[in-house]
């Protein structure tokens, strides 16, 4: 598979994908009406920041106790569920009577329901696509996201300066009845990619299977460390330009665009294992000139220009699909979404504690030393397995 014509061309792809557009722009508009909510309430960056990326903190939760059933639920009805779950919590998290506690419950709850919902969906799309199609098809909704993150915030920004916060949750509601009704009329019924039922047990057992081998231990670390540390960065958007977040997030958003598009389509395949390094050096390095409390258009420049660094996750994953057997694939994914996803909200939390503690711009530059030197480790560390395999092999022959 070698074009984005025979991506659209692959029976159930498009429906696919544009459900997931819809889940996208739901997700984007509600969380930046969400951050803005709960910061004009609190007046808290710390509680701004986890408002937006909480549900991720829920992640390790989940990938410890429901992961199991990426593999053996129905992917359909499973996207289905999680869809119809969201929308709502999110007509929830719009009640006015709703206590900031009550918020941080619901969000907690989201959490867990999106732990499954990362292993059920890339362990779909890498049924529906051929095994060689699996990161051009990846590309696609990496930069499905990206499109849909500057519209979303875009729109989203645009819509807070005329409606309510949770007027714009009940539209993100609503986006999100889109996605499982798009998602419910345009799959078709698959069973299980695995047998048996799932449980805590057969998670916690997996799971070990997949962390049990060093190579895959390091791409899931690369996957999980540098990207949450500048998701960190991106948390304190809210708290370092409350009047234009949106545009610091829209800007972010076609930064990462341009990286999927690079590295999913442009890069030949013999060279993309040797840019994840240099990618995950680039998403954080520009983030650096926070320490000199940019004006917003140097800071949108530089949030850009990081963003291009995603696309090191394109090359980490499909490093990880050649670590991983088929059977065990939606599983694999699932971890490295909730991993990553739970690193994010750490990160939140992190910097927006440290946010308040000195400002957003300092501890935007701190998040990005975190994530710059978590990059050099693991590049050394990676390095070292890969000699002492060679020095093995060697050792064979």
């Amino acid at each position: 598979m070698r074009s984005y014509r025979d991506l659209f061309r692959t029976p159930e792809f498009t429906p696919f994908f544009l459900a997931s557009a819809a889940q996208t722009a739901a997700q984007t508009i509600g969380g930046l009406a969400l951050g803005t909510l709960v910061y004009g309430v609190t007046g808290s960056p710390l509680l701004s920041a986890v408002s937006m990326f909480g549900p991720q903190l829920a992640q390790v939760l989940g990938a410890t106790v429901l992961l199991s059933g990426a593999d053996r639920l129905p992917p359909r009805t499973a996207l289905t569920g999680i869809a119809l779950a969201f929308a709502a919590a999110t007509t929830v998290l719009a009640a006015p009577a709703l206590p900031i506690w009550g918020v941080f419950t619901v969000i907690l709850l989201e959490g867990l329901v999106a732990s499954l919902g990362g292993g059920v969906r890339w362990g779909l799309l890498n049924e529906i696509l051929t095994k060689d199609g699996y990161l051009l098809g990846r590309s696609v909704f990496n930069m499905l996201s990206g499109l849909m993150q500057i519209t979303g915030f875009a729109t989203g920004g645009a819509l807070l300066t005329v409606l309510s916060p949770r007027t714009c949750l009940l539209l993100s509601a609503a986006l999100y009845a889109t996605s499982a009704l798009g998602t419910r009329l345009g799959l078709s019924a698959r069973p299980p990619r695995s047998s048996g039922r799932p449980s805590a047990r057969e998670t916690w057992r997996t799971n070990a299977l997949l962390w049990s081998s060093r190579p895959r231990r390091l791409t899931y670390l690369g996957l999980w460390l540098p990207n949450g540390l500048v998701v960190g960065c991106e948390s304190l958007y809210v708290s370092y330009a409350p009047h234009a977040a949106g545009a610091l997030f829209a800007c972010g958003a076609l930064g990462m665009f341009a990286g999927d598009v690079t590295v999913g389509r442009l890069v030949p395949p013999t060279l993309r294992p040797r840019l994840a390094t240099p990618l995950l050096t680039l998403l954080a390095t520009p983030y650096l000139i926070f320490a000199l409390h940019p004006a917003l258009p140097l800071a949108a420049l530089a949030a850009a220009l990081a963003s291009v660094g995603f696309g090191a996750s394109l090359v980490q994953q499909e490093r990880l699909m050649t670590l991983t057997p088929d059977e065990l694939s939606g599983h694999a994914l699932g971890l490295h979404s909730s991993g990553m996803l739970t690193m994010q909200g750490v990160a939140a939390a992190v910097a927006g504690s440290m946010a308040g503690l000195t400002s957003p711009a300092t501890a935007i530059t701190a998040m990005a030393l975190a994530s710059l030197g978590m990059t050099l480790a693991l590049a050394t560390a990676g390095r070292r397995t890969r000699a002492r395999e060679s020095a093995a092999a060697l050792q064979e022959s």
